[in-house]
């Protein structure tokens, strides 16, 4: 998950993970010298960053389902293993906890708008899927007014392999084009798991550290279909900071800088009428608290 938690959370629970800012003391820990790791020209004039957000440790997007009013509470998504209080257990699922998290909002060139706080950590785990949502404190038609900033849109179906995508860092105010390459039966990243992966396609979409919980969008649209969370960084198989890909009869495969995102539309299944999430619904195939 290239390097995705702060050193806290690292410290916390003596484990890495993939998409953590390079620049962070968290280097110290891996045994990473900064010098040494290439950080890619800026590519903002070539992308739209309204809706994308930066996080302390992490990138993330201000989202909305397709049927949202500009009257609700607006939604942040962003990686589960990118929430403040650490990685997620496998089979762990945070839901409707309190958050007083903030993010700084960016206009379309990436420059710093002004910050936003959440009020609550929706829905977030690291089983399955990588994912969570934060609701903020105001409703999308407060931060239109205040920024002139609109969400990006969940997609209720997945995208097609082939498609072009952009996955846009709020962190390193950074952007990336390459095709989805195809949908993978299983991830498997140290004791983790994740099921029909997004595969990027190469060269285009060699993420960093610092870009875990960007949104993976639909080239030419503001639609999500998809988050970013994590590349095979040293060619190791299955082991943290290296998933490795496992098809259905258990073949494992694993290559050097292939980049993966998670699927975001299992969300769709689990809400209810008011919007709120329901884990309880029959069409809901989100993890649930064991």
């Amino acid at each position: 998950m290239k390097r995705l938690a702060s050193v806290f959370c690292l410290l916390v629970l003596a484990q890495g993970a993939s998409a953590l800012p390079t620049n962070s003391l968290s280097n110290q820990f891996f045994g990473l010298d900064a010098e040494m790791v290439t950080i890619p020209d800026s590519l903002t004039p070539d992308y739209d960053f309204i809706g994308i957000v930066a996080l302390s440790n992490c990138s993330g997007s201000i989202v909305r389902y397709e049927d949202s009013s500009d009257s609700e509470l607006a939604l942040i998504l962003t990686n589960g293993h990118c929430l403040e209080g650490g990685f997620l257990k496998p089979d762990q699922v945070v839901k409707n906890k309190k958050s007083s998290r903030s993010f700084t909002v960016l206009d379309k060139a990436a420059k710093a708008l002004g910050r936003v706080t959440a009020s609550e950590i929706l829905y977030g785990t690291m089983t399955k899927t990588d994912m969570a949502l934060y609701q903020l404190t105001k409703t999308y038609a407060e931060i239109e007014k205040e920024f002139n900033v609109t969400p990006l849109t969940l997609a209720a179906e997945r995208a097609k392999s082939e498609t072009p995508i952009e996955i846009l860092s709020g962190y390193w105010k950074r952007g990336y084009s390459c095709n989805h390459a195809g949908t993978v039966h299983k991830i498997k990243e140290a004791s983790w798991i994740w099921e029909d992966s997004i595969r990027y396609s190469q060269p285009g979409c060699e993420i960093i550290g610092g870009t875990s919980g960007s949104p993976v969008v639909a080239g030419g649209t503001r639609t999500v279909i998809g988050v970013n969370n994590t590349t095979n960084e040293n060619g190791q198989e299955c082991t943290m900071n290296n998933p490795c890909e496992v098809d259905p009869e258990g073949k494992i495969t694993f290559k050097k800088g292939l980049g993966y995102g998670q699927q975001i539309d299992l969300i769709y299944g689990c809400i209810g009428d008011d919007h709120k999430i329901d884990l309880s619904l029959e069409t809901c195939a989100l993890p649930k608290p064991l």
